[in-house]
């Protein structure tokens, strides 16, 4: 993998990203742009949403802002047409693809019986269908990458009843997305892309957070999205030959890279445990 005179460990590789508007995914494409990426952004905002803050537009300016080259597509991950026409956009501007990264999400955690049938559509067709369609329309270009790897925000396949029971439909949707990942990286070994999960150990202080799971309270239980990025840098930046196949927590990556102290990360109150996540015993 080759770096440029600033030591930048992704000088000069193109990572295509579903959302990335804010939270997570925008977190993650500043770290990316920070080593020297090009930054491809597929999401719906193409105008500010009221409760939610940020659009395409604005996290392309501030990816921008941080050293590396942007592209905002407006476009819906769920629409075949939409998908290829960004990923074309995304080769006519930079030549290539070299990181596919599955971030776009929906969260409902109703029960089974009172979740409407709408939030289960949308759930299953982002988190499943728009994470298939990016995937597939990314990989003759990973093929001809630097270091290939996909890499899908969602978690590890956590089969205790406790999980399974809680509101299985975002269980469906997000372990949807593992396995599919999981099945590429077996898939694509002999090709050399590689293809993980990443998911938080504990809450991550995000506006769906504090939306859906909580409010401030929540909020200060929860790890800065900048522990998500970090750990994400760390998997892309890793031979694509020799690491693949797994489901991982952030702070497993992170102490793997040498890194043993997160208070930086922030949470002033006990931290709590994301879901799909077990606590220790």
């Amino acid at each position: 993998m080759s770096e440029n005179s600033t030591g930048q460990r992704l000088a000069g590789r193109t990572l295509m990203m579903s959302g990335g508007s804010r939270g997570i995914g925008l977190a993650i494409g500043l770290a990316a742009a920070r080593e020297g990426a090009n930054v491809v952004l597929l999401a719906k905002t193409d105008v500010p949403d009221p409760r939610l803050p940020g659009t395409v537009h604005t996290a392309a300016a501030e990816i921008e802002e941080a050293g590396g080259q942007a592209l905002a597509v407006v476009g819906d991950v769920r629409d075949e047409a939409s998908v290829e026409a960004a990923v074309a956009a995304a080769v006519e501007r930079f030549g290539g693809i070299d990181i596919c990264l599955n971030n776009a999400s929906a969260i409902a955690l109703d029960s089974t019986e009172t979740l409407p049938v709408k939030r289960f559509d949308l759930m299953t067709q982002i988190q499943l269908r728009g994470t298939y369609l990016l995937t597939r329309a990314c990989l003759p270009h990973l093929r001809a990458g630097t270091n290939p790897h996909i890499l899908s925000l969602s978690p590890p396949l956590n089969m205790n009843p406790a999980w399974l029971g809680k509101h299985p439909a975002y269980m469906l949707a997000k372990y949807g997305m593992s396995l599919l990942t999981l099945g590429w990286a077996a898939e694509y070994a002999d090709d050399g892309i590689a293809a993980n999960c990443l998911w938080p150990e504990t809450l991550i202080a995000t506006a769906a957070v504090q939306n859906l799971l909580g409010g401030d309270a929540a909020i200060e239980k929860a790890r800065s999205p900048q522990i998500v990025a970090d750990a994400a840098i760390e998997v892309l930046t890793r031979p694509s030959r020799e690491y693949t196949g797994q489901t991982l927590l952030d702070v497993d990556v992170l102490r793997a890279a040498g890194v043993s102290d997160f208070a930086a990360y922030g949470g002033t109150g006990d931290l709590e445990y994301d879901i799909f996540v077990d606590a220790p015993r």
